[in-house]
């Protein structure tokens, strides 16, 4: 058993040694399947990331200003607040291509904002 799977991979997810030996590609040209494999996936973190960041700040911003022309105490929309800022921060960081430290500033600020919310 060589521990590969028996169906071919879909198209995006295929490396250069899983191309099958009769589409003969020069040793050039895949690695540049390689890297242009690479640059999508981190084209598609940041994406990711950024439209994450954005969701959640905009979440926070109206769920912020809800809550300060309601009954909640001064602290819960400061607290939804501020996680908004936070997740507004994961945006830029993914922007900038720090993807894994945007998904540790959105899961804060969405922690802030929960937090926030058991004060109601």
């Amino acid at each position: 058993m060589s521990g590969r799977p028996d169906s071919d991979l879909p198209p995006d997810t295929r490396t250069a040694e899983d191309l099958p030996e009769d589409e003969g590609l020069p040793a050039s040209d895949a690695e540049d399947l390689d890297d242009d494999l690479v640059e999508e996936q981190a084209r598609r973190a940041r994406w990711a990331a950024v439209g994450t960041g954005v969701v959640l700040a905009l979440a926070g911003t109206a769920a912020a200003l809800l809550r300060a022309f309601g009954t909640a105490p001064v602290l819960v929309p400061a607290a939804y607040a501020c996680g908004a800022s936070v997740c507004a921060l994961a945006a830029v960081l993914g922007a900038r291509g720090r993807t894994r430290r945007a998904l540790w500033a959105a899961v804060a600020g969405v922690m802030i904002m929960a937090l926030g919310d058991q004060f109601d």
